[in-house]
């Protein structure tokens, strides 16, 4: 049988309620810096393809990056 651990830090999450979802910062600042990198790439090469890979992969690893930062900082 699976069972589930909850466990509760005392310390608050960094959220913000988007049409009644709560959505956590790291998710928020990870689209904003690969829309940011998207345009810029899409502003130098004038090309749409690497810009959304470049864009997408950004976004990728911000997001991997600030999600493990904020685990093991609550920790």
């Amino acid at each position: 049988m699976t069972t589930v651990g909850l466990t509760r830090s005392s310390r608050p999450r960094a959220a913000i309620d988007i049409a009644g979802t709560a959505w956590p910062l790291y998710k928020l600042e990870a689209l904003a810096v690969g829309l940011l990198v998207f345009l810029t790439v899409l502003v130098v090469a004038q090309a749409l393809q690497p810009a959304v890979l470049v864009g997408a992969a950004a976004t990728v690893v911000v997001w991997w990056m600030r999600r493990r930062h904020w685990n093991t900082a609550r920790h």
